[in-house]
C-alpha cells in the first residue's frame, strides 16, 4: 500500500514538474512570438512592404509560432509527437469541418493579399457595409465606419463577395443630375451649370467636362452635369456642387421641381 501512494506521489511530483515546465514553454513561447513580431516590424525591409501586408504577415507569423510553442508543451507533458499526429489524422475530417469557416477565412485572406483588390488606408463598400480598411489580418479585415465604428469583416466573406474600391484611383468622375422645370430656358441652365463647374476649387483642369441634357423626366428636364476631381476630394466636391446649384438657380429664378402629377376629372 504504501509502495502504491509513494508511486502515486512521484507520479504527481513528477506530472507537476512536466506540467509547470509546460505552462512555462507557453508563457516564454507566447513572449516570443510578440517579441518576434515586434521585431519583424521594425526590419527595413518589412517596412517597404504596404500596410496590409505587414499586418498580414505579422499576423501569420504570430499564429505558427504559437501553434508550434503549444506543440512542444504538449509534447513536454509526455505526449509522443507521433501519437498527436495519429490523432490529428483520425480526427482530420471532424476537424475539418470543426474549422471550416476559420479555413475559409485564412484562405479568403491568403487571396486579398495576392490579388490586392483593397489595402489599408483604402474606403470600400461591400453593398452592406462600408468604411475605410484599417487592419487586414489572418482571419478578417476591419473596417472604420465614416461615423468611427469598427467593423469586423471575415476574409472569407470578403473573399466571396462584390467590392467596390472608391480610393483605389487618384481621380474619380463626379456626375451630379441636375433637375429644373419644363419651362426653365435649356441655353441658360447650361451655362449656370457650365459657370459653377469652371469655378469649382476642386474641378482638375487636365480632365474635360460635360454639361448635357440628359432625359426628358416625368415632371422636369434632367441635365447631367460632370466633372473629375481627386478621390479625396470627391465627398466635398459633390456637397460643395449641389449648395451652389441651388443658390444660383434661386438668383436666376429657375426652379427645381419636385414630382408631381396632373390630374383631369372628365364631366
Amino acid at each position: 500500500m504504501e509502495d502504491m501512494l509513494d508511486k502515486l506521489v512521484n507520479g504527481l511530483i513528477s506530472f507537476g514538474g512536466k506540467l509547470f515546465v509546460a505552462i512555462l514553454i507557453i508563457v516564454v513561447g507566447f513572449k516570443f512570438a510578440k517579441f518576434i513580431t515586434n521585431k519583424l516590424k521594425k526590419g527595413r525591409a518589412f517596412n517597404k512592404l504596404e500596410k496590409s501586408s505587414q499586418t498580414f504577415l505579422c499576423s501569420i507569423v504570430n499564429v505558427i509560432i504559437k501553434a508550434m510553442v503549444l506543440l512542444i508543451a504538449i509534447t513536454e507533458i509526455g505526449i509522443p509527437m507521433a501519437s498527436i499526429i495519429s490523432l490529428i489524422g483520425s480526427f482530420g475530417v471532424a476537424l475539418g469541418l470543426a474549422l471550416q469557416g476559420g479555413l475559409s477565412n485564412i484562405a479568403g485572406g491568403v487571396t486579398i493579399m495576392l490579388f490586392k483588390p483593397f489595402k489599408v488606408g483604402d474606403y470600400i463598400d461591400t453593398h452592406s457595409d462600408a468604411g475605410t480598411v484599417k487592419d487586414i489580418n489572418i482571419f478578417s479585415t476591419v473596417l472604420q465606419t465614416y461615423d468611427n465604428k469598427l467593423v469586423v469583416i471575415p476574409n472569407g466573406t470578403l473573399a466571396n463577395t462584390t467590392i467596390v474600391n472608391q480610393t483605389a484611383t487618384k481621380t474619380r468622375l463626379l456626375d451630379i443630375p441636375v433637375t429644373v422645370d419644363y419651362r426653365s430656358d435649356i441655353d441658360k441652365v447650361k451655362e449656370i451649370l457650365n459657370k459653377i463647374i469652371k469655378e469649382s476649387k476642386y474641378r482638375l483642369d487636365k480632365h474635360d467636362t460635360l454639361v448635357a441634357l440628359k432625359e426628358h423626366g416625368e415632371s422636369a428636364l434632367v441635365f447631367t452635369t460632370r466633372m473629375w476631381v481627386t478621390s479625396e476630394n470627391y465627398w466635398p466636391a459633390t456637397y460643395e456642387m449641389l449648395e451652389t446649384i441651388k443658390k444660383e438657380f434661386d438668383k436666376e429664378g429657375i426652379s427645381i421641381p419636385y414630382p408631381q402629377l396632373d390630374v383631369h376629372l372628365d364631366k
